[in-house]
């Protein structure tokens, strides 16, 4: 009988704190408690340790047991410790001797008749524990997440008694290898299927090219769903980092890590009525919501005015700062949550309007109402806001057939598919990381001013500009940071004059706005 010490990890947000299950087995009143400030699940670990360990064939200790979860201030929930306290109680029972556990952190459920089940948050764990130059025990049914890791570094286990075994010398237990990833890119629809909209495509390319912000004004059936569907397919893959970051927070999510969406970056669509802790964040136990797994990817919201106001609201911080920082009364989380927003709005209640006060059946007041269940604070935070309208020539240009092989080729290849849309991307994209090491919508005001310089003249013309469409100074700097990613895409070192003025021409609901205020 005597003491033994396991370590093991908790799950903090995106981080993974070093706990150390200090596990004491003494001679007297049999007893059984957990201490170090465990939540319901971690006080439920008494039954299922005992009860494993004695369907395992390995004798319970008769004695009084005490395991102590260090730091005691840190809060521990779930199941993840189930393991490390019965590996700890049978190597204090003098069991299978202490010294097999040193440099060795262990995860996993225990099932009531010994198997070891998969915990969520895994990824970030073993991150923290490779960091850290430690071995990892975990369940097998983790295996696809450890095998992101390069190095070899984690055991798999499928039970107590292969574990104890393990322990014992008697049978090792099989190292995780690394897994074979390969980018295999996802077919999401072609841009060439878009039938005119060739605004809003301009547009898909400009946001590609910078990371910027897009909201759709259009009635419906013109083509926003669509055309935000095909954004992902002007993007190049996600670096090898940032897929790894995607993973562990797919592993947060309880999400089964699949090696056929490696690399590819995340397209989230909740539905308008979606709460705002379910958008970006929360609960009693902060878990991460739609924003933060959207991480280096896509957040659509459709029917945005539709959405409640204040569930809007709640994104105004997270798409200035990248990050999304929940507190609750005992924990307190920080989740990442840079993406790139892409919205769709009618511009009338009716759902007739296109533009012109003539074709709504709703009045001016009723349409301005609508349109304020947006906040102002929120649409200044969108990049470019592109007009979606009614295009019937279009329909029927869609309809003539092509005459021969040749003409199928170059409708196919012409400059408005996504291959040849994805090339201009990644060009403008590798010029603005070799300038600046960021993407233009990341620009920090400091770095805006050196790499989006005017003539005099010029910016006394964006300046007039903003006053007659009484913008925000906030306003100011995301246009010039859409003119700067328009002359990368033209690869022109300094913005012109004609730069500005199409960074202008994407604020349609502001003009819209401005508009319906002054009839």
């Amino acid at each position: 009988m005597g003491l033994a010490v396991v370590m093991t990890r908790a799950q903090m947000g995106m981080e993974a704190p070093l706990i150390r299950v200090e596990v004491n087995v003494l001679r007297g009143v049999p007893a059984f408690q957990i201490i170090g400030m465990p939540e319901t699940t971690v006080r439920e670990a008494k039954d299922r340790v005992r009860t494993a360990i004695m369907n395992s064939g390995i004798d319970f200790p008769v004695a009084k047991i005490t395991v102590n979860l260090s730091p005691a201030e840190l809060p521990k929930q779930g199941a993840r410790y189930d393991l490390a306290i019965a590996l700890g109680i049978l190597a204090a029972s003098d069991e299978f001797d202490e010294a097999a556990l040193a440099g060795l952190e262990c995860f996993g459920e225990l099932a009531l008749d010994g198997a070891v089940r998969s915990i969520q948050g895994t990824l970030p764990a073993l991150l923290a524990c490779q960091k850290a130059g430690h071995l990892a025990l975990i369940p097998a049914l983790n295996e696809g997440e450890a095998g992101l890791l390069r190095e070899p570094s984690a055991y798999l286990v499928s039970s107590l008694i292969a574990a104890v075994r393990h322990m014992k010398k008697y049978a090792a237990l099989p190292l995780a290898e690394p897994a074979e990833l390969a980018y295999s890119p996802v077919y999401a629809g072609d841009m060439a299927d878009v039938h005119g909209q060739s605004m809003a495509k301009r547009a898909l390319l400009i946001a590609a090219a910078g990371a910027h912000h897009v909201l759709f004004v259009g009635p419906p059936g013109t083509g926003k769903t669509m055309l935000a569907q095909r954004l992902a397919g002007l993007m190049p893959p996600l670096a090898e980092s940032e897929a790894l970051e995607v993973a562990a927070i797919d592993s947060l999510s309880g999400a089964p890590f699949t090696p056929e969406r490696w690399r590819l970056r995340p397209f989230r669509s909740p539905h308008h009525s979606c709460s705002a802790p379910a958008l970006v964040g929360g609960g009693s136990v902060p878990q991460p919501g739609e924003i933060t797994r959207a991480h280096h990817g896509i957040l659509f919201l459709d029917e945005l005015t539709e959405t409640p106001r204040h569930v809007l609201d709640s994104l105004r911080e997270p798409m200035e700062s990248g990050r999304v920082c929940i507190s609750r009364a005992k924990h307190h989380a920080v989740f990442p949550a840079r993406f790139q927003l892409v919205c769709a709005l009618n511009p009338s209640p009716c759902g007739s309007f296109d533009g012109d006060i003539r074709s709504s059946r709703a009045t001016p007041d009723q349409i301005l109402n609508y349109l304020n269940k947006v906040s102002g604070p929120f649409l200044d935070r969108i990049d470019l806001q592109v007009d979606v309208p009614r295009q019937p020539d279009a329909l029927r240009d869609a309809q003539q057939p092509s005459n021969t092989d040749s003409d199928k080729s170059t409708t196919k290849c012409n400059d408005g598919s996504s291959a040849i849309l994805r090339a201009k991307v990644a060009a403008a994209q590798a010029v603005q990381r070799e300038r600046q090491g960021c993407l233009n919508h990341h620009l920090s005001p400091p770095q805006l001013k050196e790499v989006a310089r005017l003539t005099q003249d010029d910016h006394d013309f964006l300046v007039a500009a903003m006053e007659t469409l009484k913008l925000s100074h906030r306003a100011y700097h995301r246009t010039l940071r859409v003119a700067r990613t328009i002359a990368d895409i033209e690869q022109m070192e300094q913005i012109q004059r004609s730069h500005l003025m199409e960074a202008m021409s994407y604020r349609a609901l502001d003009v819209l706005l401005n508009q319906l205020r002054e009839y």
